[in-house]
């Protein structure tokens, strides 16, 4: 069995090292990129929602680059939501903002009861760009 090949951005180690999982896993073109949340250098929880939101989503976007991907590659995305209802205009503003223009990724979003102290995490799937 091959090895496997991780991803990691620059900083938020601590989050990585404290709960022992790869932000990203390459496999051929794709890339499989565990849920990012909206935490800080040390791992602690952003406490302000939309903060925490958009600091998921720069998070997200840093493995993304650090494996030479963007959103654009993006295929497939699930968000998990602590409150979905109350929580799903902040949401849909920023991602909005990130994700860009049609066509859009898949997306699913799940309600959930517990994200170990954040309210919002999302988890991508992408195709990389091939090599020129």
């Amino acid at each position: 069995m091959a090895k496997r090949d991780a991803i990691f951005p620059a900083g938020r180690q601590a989050l990585y090292e404290i709960n022992r999982y790869s932000a990203a896993i390459r496999s051929g073109d794709l890339l499989f990129v565990s849920g990012q949340v909206g935490s800080r250098e040390d791992g602690s929880p952003e406490p302000d929602f939309a903060k925490q939101v958009q600091l998921a989503f720069d998070n997200l976007k840093a493995v993304l680059a650090a494996a030479g991907a963007t959103f654009d590659d993006v295929v497939d995305v699930t968000s998990f939501h602590t409150d979905p209802e109350a929580q799903w205009q902040i949401i849909s503003d920023i991602r909005m903002k990130e994700i860009g223009e049609a066509p859009y990724p898949n997306w699913t979003a799940i309600g959930v009861n517990w994200l170990a102290g954040f309210d919002f995490e999302i988890k991508v799937i992408a195709r990389l760009p091939q090599a020129a």
